[in-house]
């Protein structure tokens, strides 16, 4: 598998995704006028990245400034499919970093943290 690298534009965010060191980072920000389109690279890399893993430590790492309505049920999709396998035995933790001062960040990654009952979810500020 190869790693996925997305460079960030003005409406989308930084995407590495890298299988060796089993860190998956989103960072930017995230409001593409087709965010279904955008990101199905990334739900299929990320599907089929989940079949290759066994004991690895995997560490999903958000650090968004700012998405939009479409990018947060993307980003819900992800966070259930790392739940599922958190449930299934996997080792999968979600970092997500803001800044202290970006409430509507924070807020949104606390509204994360409640729907998901079983993924380890870290709400870094920085």
């Amino acid at each position: 598998m190869e790693t996925l690298m997305i460079e960030k534009t003005q409406s989308t965010p930084y995407i590495y995704f890298d299988q060796t060191t089993d860190v998956l980072i989103i960072k930017g920000e995230s409001f593409p006028e087709n965010s279904a389109k955008f990101y199905a690279p990334v739900l299929e890399w990320l599907r089929e990245y989940i079949l290759t893993l066994e004991t690895e430590k995997v560490t999903m790492q958000f650090e968004i400034v700012y998405f939009n309505s479409s990018t947060s049920k993307v980003f819900m999709t992800i966070l259930d499919m790392l739940q599922a396998e958190v449930k299934n035995g996997k080792n999968i933790s979600v970092l997500w970093l803001c800044d202290a001062e970006n409430e509507t960040a924070v807020e949104c990654g606390e509204e994360f943290k409640e729907d998901l009952e079983s993924l380890p979810f870290d709400i870094v500020l920085v």
